[in-house]
């Protein structure tokens, strides 16, 4: 029957490792420890008692460590001691003055004792799990993962990532996004905390790295270090700049964002609820980088300061309202894209200026635009 049994334990701790991917060792040290436990509930200490377990077959030993004493009556803790008579029982070469390995034998634990060995083991398991589980979403941690929305907690939104279940703040939530509950979501691991319940994971749908791993992801020049993504900016919700650089020249970096038939851009677009993306030429020239990060509109002359961070830009005077954007957006995003201060005037305005000279807003800048396909529209979207 033991035989039995402890080929069940070991058929248990093998599902465990595979199914929650706890350390069977870790489990054998567990079950150790809480017969170590049982023994210390019983006797009142357990300092010299020891517990093997056979990782193979199942089998343990539990015994205690006696010092081997000449009589019955020179024996002060039976914990401790053992009389020369009895230690003959168990090795017939005991002497006195020897330390031998005495077998306690499990089924003399009381109840409590038993009941508070499993408890020791169960706690254990559980601790375990909260740390794999913590240990698999910490390396996710500033990482897009996908999600199954459950339930709404007030504002705030739980969801399943599998294992363990994440918080969606309503400060981390795209302002007019609703979900579903069973609707899967991709969302961007903030912060992963270790607390005594379990790991608490926080989730965003409005940081701008959320855009950032989308691409890396979808796009396979980024994933393999052909594209680089210089910088981004980003209005969750409404609108996303990204600039992007190709280390092969023979590889147009916007070309590989958009993809074929703006395929790779459009799933982006998708998966954030129709956010528009703006995906502009990264360049070393900061006359060059704000003309193209004020795309879609066209630029007359750019004056850049790199020490100031700051850049005086002229536009057409029919383009002025397209440069800026609704309510200031696409100036707004430029400058987060570019980290310069951008002022923009009109032909006119900047004429009108007191003390103008044009050539003080003249830059060496490319003057060739860019005309991809996901500019196609977009006067329209801004008018």
């Amino acid at each position: 029957m033991r035989k039995e049994m402890n080929k069940e334990l070991v058929e248990a701790l093998n599902a465990l490792e595979k199914e929650k991917e706890i350390s069977k060792e870790t489990l054998f040290e567990a079950i150790e420890n809480s017969l170590i436990t049982a023994c210390k509930n019983h006797f009142g200490k357990a300092d010299n008692v020891k517990v093997e377990i056979n990782r193979e077959t199942g089998d343990f030993l539990c015994y205690a460590q006696k010092e081997v004493v000449e009589t019955t009556e020179d024996v002060e803790d039976d914990l401790l001691q053992i009389c020369l008579e009895d230690a003959l029982k168990v090795s017939k070469k005991a002497k006195v003055g020897d330390t031998l390995n005495v077998e306690i034998k499990s089924k003399e634990f009381g109840r409590i004792a038993t009941q508070n060995a499993k408890n020791v083991i169960l706690q254990k398991i559980r601790e375990e799990e909260r740390s794999v589980i913590y240990g698999q979403y910490f390396e996710k941690e500033k990482d897009v993962v996908t999600g199954i929305v459950q339930r709404y907690i007030g504002r705030n939104i739980s969801i399943n990532l599998g294992k363990a279940d994440a918080l969606l703040n309503e400060t981390e939530q795209v302002k007019g996004e609703v979900f579903m509950p069973t609707e899967r979501i991709k969302v961007y691991i903030l912060e992963v905390k270790n607390t005594p319940k379990g790991p608490k994971i926080l989730v965003s749908r409005t940081h701008p790295e959320l855009v950032k791993r989308l691409f890396e992801s979808e796009v396979t020049e980024i994933k393999d270090g052909t594209v680089e993504i210089k910088s981004i900016a980003r209005e969750a919700g409404s609108r996303t700049k990204i600039a992007v650089w190709s280390n092969n020249p023979n590889v147009d970096p916007v070309g590989a964002c958009v993809g074929m038939n703006g395929a790779r851009v459009n799933s982006i677009v998708e998966e954030l609820r129709g956010e528009k993306i703006d995906i502009v030429c990264w360049d070393e020239n900061p006359g060059n980088l704000i003309q193209n990060a004020l795309s879609p509109a066209k630029i007359v002359a750019v004056f850049a300061d790199p020490d100031e961070k700051t850049a005086k830009v002229v536009v057409p005077d029919y383009q002025l309202s397209l440069a800026i954007g609704k309510e200031g957006q696409n100036a707004r995003l430029a400058a987060r894209l570019t980290g310069y201060k951008i002022d923009i005037k009109s032909e006119t305005q900047a004429k009108d200026a007191p003390g103008f000279r044009y050539e003080d807003y003249m830059d060496e800048f490319d003057d060739e635009e860019y005309d991809g396909e996901y500019e196609e529209g977009y006067e329209e979207q801004y008018e």
